[in-house]
């Protein structure tokens, strides 16, 4: 680098920096060693660093209490494609799928840019999941081992916490955790939560009308949710598992719950859709005796949203017994929160609400387009 002449900048870009750190390496000494005695004294450079182990680079990087205390300029967060950035790309690719389509496609690998450069133009939606996941040696069939090695020191007790939420729609509280896991409570169950946390494995709320002491962590990785429903243990020769799968209840199932945790990733384009952009809104679930919210957006403007979220592919009918029960739900939660506050019925669906003498129970609905929006 001293080498180099002229007084243009000198950028400095190492990938993966986290990989370098090997056992007894003593890499993070020299690296510290090098930035402080030579890198913050030359004008010129630039260095960037990035890593896919969020735990390390926080622990290391961004709050380390050692040698490279508080010299981070700026963080960047890389967060994954959303619905209309997965769109973008693969146009950009030649794969003109439709949006039901793309959506789907999220809903099984999530929005990370380098799963989806594995798909094939040439193949359906249906023959590339097939290619992926589970003909003879598929590429991502192992990956979810693989991903979590690579993440974590303790990858067994963040897998242990993960697939201990799988178990649970809703989510768990810390306390279910600990039951389902049999992990004591202390340092290492509060560090493996925040390092999900903060690799978008899970999310944590708290539930409406609950303090702090009653915050829930629930499972939200689109990948993980389906590697733990149908690659984990699967040891099937139907190369064509996928395809075979498509009116099978269980695949019905898993579309409608991956298509809610959809939804939860795009909070900010249902909030755009109902006008609500620029109100303060908590963002949170709700379960009492005989009545469950998946997605509650309570404002500041004295409303409160109950969001159904509808995967379907036509629009979607609301039956005389379904209205009821959606009735019967407002009651209930009502009368349990003992909320003020004017509860509208909102509906995300792919194609909308089928018009009936039922569907004027809904105040308001988001589509599968709303969510596409940048």
């Amino acid at each position: 680098l001293e080498s180099i002449d002229g007084d243009s900048p000198i950028i400095v870009f190492i990938d993966e920096l986290p990989w370098m750190d090997t056992q007894k390496s003593r890499f993070i000494k020299a690296f510290e060693y090098f930035w402080n005695s030579w890198g913050a004294t030359n004008n010129r450079l630039k260095l960037i660093v990035c890593g896919s182990a969020t735990t390390w680079m926080r622990e290391n990087v961004l709050s380390d209490k050692g040698g490279l205390y508080n010299r981070t300029t700026r963080s960047i967060y890389l967060a994954p494609f959303s619905l209309y950035e997965t769109e973008q790309y693969l146009i950009s690719r030649g794969i003109n799928w439709n949006r039901y389509q793309i959506a789907e496609c999220y809903m099984i690998l999530g929005g990370t840019p380098l799963y989806l450069q594995m798909l094939e133009r040439d193949k359906s939606l249906t023959q590339n999941i097939d290619n992926l996941f589970f003909v003879q040696n598929a590429p991502l069939s192992r990956e979810y081992n693989f991903l979590f090695r690579s993440l974590f020191n303790e990858a067994t007790l963040h897998k242990q916490v993960i697939e201990a939420l799988a178990s649970k729609a809703s989510g768990l509280t810390r306390t279910e955790i600990m039951a389902a896991t049999k992990i004591e409570d202390g340092g290492a169950l509060t560090k493996a939560l925040r390092n999900l946390c903060d690799c978008d494995f899970i999310r944590q709320y708290t539930a409406f009308g609950k303090t702090e002491r009653g915050t829930i962590y629930q499972l939200t990785d689109l990948f993980t949710l389906f590697h733990l429903r149908y690659v984990k243990g699967y040891r099937g020769q139907d190369e064509n598992h996928w395809q075979n799968m498509i009116d099978s209840p269980s695949r019905r199932a898993w579309s409608g719950y991956s298509f809610e945790q959809l939804s939860l990733h795009h909070i900010r384009q249902i909030k755009q859709k109902l006008g609500i952009s620029g109100v303060q809104s908590d963002i949170c679930g709700w379960k009492g005796d005989g009545a469950q919210i998946d997605l509650l957006i309570d404002r500041r403007d004295q409303t409160i949203n109950l969001c159904e979220m509808k995967f379907s592919q036509g629009e979607y009918e609301i039956t005389k017994q379904y209205d009821e029960r959606l009735r019967e739900r407002a009651e209930i939660f009502r009368s349990a929160t003992k909320t003020r506050k004017a509860i509208h019925q909102t509906f995300v669906t792919t194609y909308g609400l089928k018009k009936n003498m039922y569907s004027g129970t809904v105040q308001s609905e988001v589509l599968l387009d709303d969510l596409f929006v940048e």
